[in-house]
């Protein structure tokens, strides 16, 4: 197997001269679930007692932005995470979103978005989908689409730190371990591998020659 990694170890390099900036591009792992989950919380409050949303529409519109998440996902990690940049500074971006990660896959404190890229992130998405969806049903919308977000994020710092036995979680954790170490170029779904199949990005099947 390919060497495709600087160190396995859980250690970072320094990003940014700047004491600041570096301290922001690092976080705990928890910090999604104390930030997001009051979100979660809010919107679906929104959802049944502001708007008085029947359970069904909650339900129906929750799963659907927890289904756009798996899309986005896998849209951020191939085509803006994984920019083929062709210039020093297009390639300085890509190092400080997403290439530092591959080249220190272990760093426990850059495994999960730091807020000072998912806020903004976030804000984006809700004034998308807002004028899509409009002021009511944004509410169940949004709140499935942040819990995507966070089981993403939990589930990429616990790929790489937690001993995994689940069968589930094996296949999980070995799709992306392939990304890592052998084809960087495939598997961009974390959370889960459905639109690997669909747009043709999973793994070539390995045959054992004799």
């Amino acid at each position: 197997m390919a060497k495709n990694y600087v160190s396995n170890k859980d250690e970072t390099v320094r990003m940014f001269e700047n004491d600041f900036l570096e301290a922001l591009s690092k976080v705990h792992w928890t910090i999604p679930l104390w930030l997001y989950v009051p979100v979660v919380l809010f919107f679906l409050y929104r959802s049944l007692f502001t708007f008085e949303l029947t359970i069904g529409n909650v339900i129906l519109y929750f799963a659907i932005g927890l289904f756009i998440w798996t899309f986005t996902e896998y849209f951020l990690h191939r085509f803006i995470f994984h920019y083929n940049a062709k210039n020093k500074f297009g390639n300085r971006i890509h190092f400080i979103f997403h290439g530092v990660h591959h080249d220190f896959p272990k760093d426990s404190k850059r495994l999960v978005m730091p807020p000072s890229v998912s806020i903004p992130l976030a804000v984006i998405f809700y004034v998308l989908f807002f004028y899509i969806l409009g002021p009511v049903l944004i509410s169940p919308f949004f709140a499935g689409f942040i819990v995507g977000y966070i089981f993403y994020d939990i589930t990429h710092y616990a790929i790489h730190h937690f001993n995994m036995k689940n069968k589930f979680w094996l296949a999980i954790k070995n799709h992306h371990m392939l990304h890592h170490y052998k084809h960087s170029d495939k598997g961009f779904g974390v959370s889960q591998p459905a639109w690997d199949h669909v747009f043709g990005t999973t793994f070539p099947e390995e045959k054992n020659e004799k």
